[in-house]
């Protein structure tokens, strides 16, 4: 895992191979008119952060975490489980208050769902040992892993798989992938950022990561886990009565009002939407929290350059990047964490 300068890692010379691309051959055929000449290719550092922002294409945003899916359909569920929303009314699940309605989004944080989306009948639920031996394969590497906190990943995992059947949740099936890609991708986050006593807000929750993993593997930590979907947050609730993690609990509301109602110290977000659009969802409540870590993929700095004039605006400033590689070629990751205008000393 590496530690970067942010302003050092946004100018980085890899940039042309992500904005880049091949030169047109304008060679004339005998016969032929000379083809025009193509305009000068410009600079990254000319190009308008809208026009960055533009080419980054939402739906790419959550499916960097199931690039390696077995089809594009795949894919696109997975996106849609975790930060997709409708806009309909239903009834509010347990002592959890009916949040208010707001303006019909794409982001599953900033629209109020009801049921959710099908799920797929044809989930396979691993067993037990097989799980778990997905887990200890993943986090061999890891030093400060007890057998215990595996376990108890393993029996969400299955709780999670299990309720795949009906509920959109995951694209992930794959005992290996659903341990490297979920499970190790979240528990690093807690050996990058300090989180004792501290009150975290997973953002757009879905089926619990990062909330859950963190919530188990730090229990000197107190974790929020927010969703618009109603039958999510039931989900979660039901996740954590069956745990017994008393330091989380979930909350069916739009991110926005209940940062509105509660203040936090971190506010997390995993697979939800771009750096830009994510700052934007939390602008009208920026003081009310001091950081905000976003999980991201491997195309992390086209997110942070795209969303450089917004931050800005808003008073937000990148402060930290770690890289970090997944085992078995399953993808790079980073973790942003960006200092809120909330956050002392800034």
């Amino acid at each position: 895992m590496t530690a970067h300068d942010p302003d050092a890692s946004i100018d980085r010379p890899d940039r042309d191979q992500e904005f880049g691309g091949e030169e047109t051959d304008t060679t004339d055929e005998p016969g032929q008119e000379p083809a025009p000449q193509a305009p000068p290719e410009m600079e990254v550092d000319e190009l308008d952060a809208d026009i960055l922002e533009a080419a980054l294409d939402p739906d790419d945003v959550a499916e960097e975490f199931d690039e390696d899916s077995e089809d594009d359909a795949s894919e696109a569920s997975e996106e849609s489980a975790e930060t997709e929303g409708e806009a309909t009314d239903g009834d509010s699940p347990g002592d959890a208050p009916k949040p208010k309605g707001g303006k019909s989004t794409r982001r599953s944080s900033t629209s109020i769902d009801d049921e959710g989306e099908p799920g797929d009948p044809a989930t396979k639920v691993p067993g037990t040992k097989t799980m778990l031996g997905a887990l200890q394969w993943a986090f061999q590497d890891e030093e400060g892993v007890s057998l215990e906190l595996l376990e108890r990943y393993a029996e969400h995992a299955r709780l999670l798989l299990e309720k795949n059947k009906t509920l959109n949740l995951t694209a992930i099936q794959a005992p290996k992938e659903v341990a490297a890609k979920h499970y190790l991708d979240c528990w690093r986050v807690t050996r990058l950022v300090p989180l004792i006593a501290k009150r975290i807000m997973d953002l757009g929750a879905g089926a619990g990561f990062p909330g859950i993993p963190i919530a188990l593997a730090e229990p000197n930590c107190s974790v929020i886990l927010v969703d618009s979907t109603r039958k999510k947050v039931e989900f979660l609730q039901s996740c954590i009565d069956t745990l017994e993690i008393p330091n989380a609990r979930a909350v069916w509301a739009r991110a926005e009002d209940h940062l509105a109602v509660e203040k936090v110290d971190i506010v997390m977000a995993r697979a939800v939407s771009s750096v830009r659009e994510n700052v934007r969802t939390v602008r009208k409540v920026r003081q009310t929290f001091q950081d905000f870590v976003m999980l991201k993929g491997k195309s992390w700095s086209r997110e942070v350059r795209a969303a450089e004039r917004e931050t800005e605006r808003l008073g937000f400033h990148l402060d930290t990047v770690w890289e970090h590689e997944l085992p078995d070629e399953m993808g790079a990751r980073a973790i942003l964490v960006y200092r809120a205008p909330g956050g002392a000393g800034y």
